[in-house]
């Protein structure tokens, strides 16, 4: 019997969302959102601005009252404010755009706040530890007052992860921090979170936080879940163009999404088209065209002469 009692448990162990729908007055944000995180789970959630990204994150933390279905974390329903005198839970944490960090003290002590004093030498080692995964030890005894915007970003994700919570909601959390810092710091948080099989749900318009990183991905429009599934199926399979238009750019030929990468020069076929521009982008070329009804994006070893005619050939 106990066995049995135990593996419905052990069951849980994910956040679980059903039908989860939301409103501020009148205006729906959210309808009938249904979906799931296993434990040590990355998902990132993608969309438009205004889609309603930031707002389900806030549901998931318990910031806003849902007007229908429920979310569990695990047998703990997360509740709304009007449940809650404090927002929030132990086992969650969230870190917002708005950092919320103590600008007089140090960035080691914004880090250790939250770990007991009690135990000082794992304090010493969990703040160290968290200090090189968000590359800051050269600044833990700065001010966070005397950081830049993206220093602070680091401080906060950093505190986030101190007391190694069992899910994580991540928004935008690299929106602050420079191009060249930016590849090695989300390479070392992800790896953080997945030694320490933290799940993650991660808010973002970027798509280098999904690729590599995200188990799952969920495509958020017109308030609804457009799509869920492996950032590698909804690359390789877009349905639409707004999924499409999240990995690079695409063309429509024929009623079917073809990525500029897979057009290619060819001595001639059916596709001939006019050269207008060429937007150098590092180790190739975006060549713009025109064909007689369209607007064609192609990539290039080199740039091409404006006006120049070359027929494509579409490859996978």
């Amino acid at each position: 019997m106990y066995r049995a009692t135990f593996f419905v448990v052990f069951l849980h162990h994910m956040l679980s969302v059903k039908n989860l729908t939301f409103s501020y007055h009148k205006t729906p944000v959210l309808k009938d959102l249904t979906f799931k995180v296993e434990q040590g789970e990355h998902l990132a959630i993608i969309g438009e601005s205004g889609s309603g990204k930031s707002t389900l994150l806030k549901l998931l933390y318990g910031e806003y009252d849902l007007n229908f279905g429920n979310i569990y974390w695990k047998d703990t329903e997360i509740l709304g404010p009007k449940y809650n005198l404090v927002i929030g839970y132990d086992f969650m944490k969230y870190v917002t755009q708005e950092f919320d960090l103590m600008p007089y003290t140090s960035v080691e002590e914004n880090i250790g706040k939250f770990l007991s004093n009690f135990f000082p030498e794992e304090k010493k080692e969990r703040t160290a530890e968290l200090l090189e995964v968000v590359e800051l030890s050269a600044f833990a005894k700065t001010k966070v007052k005397a950081l830049s915007g993206g220093q602070k970003q680091r401080v906060a994700l950093a505190r986030a992860l101190a007391r190694q919570p069992e899910i994580v909601l991540l928004d935008e959390p690299f929106s602050h921090i420079d191009n060249f810092k930016k590849q090695s710091l989300r390479r070392r948080i992800f790896k953080y979170l997945k030694r320490k099989n933290i799940s993650c749900i991660l808010a973002t318009h970027d798509k280098d936080d999904v690729l590599g990183f995200a188990d799952t991905m969920i495509v958020l429009h017109d308030n609804k879940i457009e799509a869920i599934d492996t950032p590698e199926h909804l690359y390789h399979q877009p349905k639409t163009a707004l999924i499409a238009s999240f990995f690079g750019e695409f063309n429509r030929i024929n009623n079917t999404i073809v990525y500029a990468h897979q057009l290619q020069i060819t001595k001639t076929s059916g596709l001939k088209v006019t050269v207008s521009k060429s937007y150098f982008k590092g180790h190739y070329y975006l060549i713009e065209a025109e064909t007689d009804n369209n607007t064609l994006f192609f990539e290039h070893t080199t740039a091409l002469k404006s006006q120049s005619i070359v027929f494509l050939k579409q490859v996978k």
